[in-house]
C-alpha cells in the first residue's frame, strides 16, 4: 500500500533526506500552463515524468522503464505529484510494483480539489501550503 503523505512533510523530506525525490506524473500541458514545484532551495529539481500522455490520455507504457532510466533505485524516496493526487497514486503504486519499494504519494497533490467557485490550488495542495513553485 502506498502511503498518502502531505505536502508540507514532503518538503521536509526533500530538503532532509538526500534519496528523496520528486517525480511530477502531470503533463507537458500541466507543466507548460499551471507550473512546477521549485526544488532548488532542497538543492534538487523535480523530474518531470508523465503518467499519462496528452491529449489522448492513455497511460505512458514506457512510465516504470523511464523511472530507471531517470536513475531512480531502490534505494530513493520516491514522491509522486499530480494536480490532485489521483493519477499521482496510480503511478506510485506501478512504481511499486516495478521493483521501487519507497513510493509516496502527496497527497492532494499540486492543486488539490477546487473550492466553493470552482478554483484549484487555494483550499489544499502543494500550491495552497505555499511550497515554493514556478512556471516553467
Amino acid at each position: 500500500m502506498v502511503e498518502n503523505v502531505p505536502p508540507g512533510k514532503t518538503w521536509e523530506a526533500l530538503k532532509t533526506n538526500p534519496n528523496a525525490q520528486l517525480v511530477d506524473v502531470r503533463t507537458d500541458a500541466e507543466w507548460n500552463f499551471v507550473g512546477v514545484p521549485d526544488l532548488a532551495a532542497a538543492g534538487k529539481q523535480a523530474v518531470l515524468l508523465p503518467w499519462q500522455v496528452y491529449p489522448a490520455m492513455q497511460r505512458n507504457a514506457e512510465f516504470e522503464t523511464q523511472l530507471g532510466e531517470a536513475g531512480f533505485t531502490s534505494e530513493h524516496h520516491i514522491y509522486f505529484l499530480c494536480r490532485s493526487g489521483v493519477r499521482s497514486l496510480a503511478a506510485a503504486e506501478a512504481a511499486h510494483a516495478a521493483g521501487f519499494p519507497n513510493v509516496y504519494n502527496i497527497a492532494d497533490g499540486f492543486e488539490g480539489p477546487p473550492d466553493r467557485a470552482g478554483h484549484r490550488g487555494v483550499t489544499s495542495g502543494w500550491k495552497a501550503e505555499g511550497l515554493p513553485w514556478r512556471q516553467k
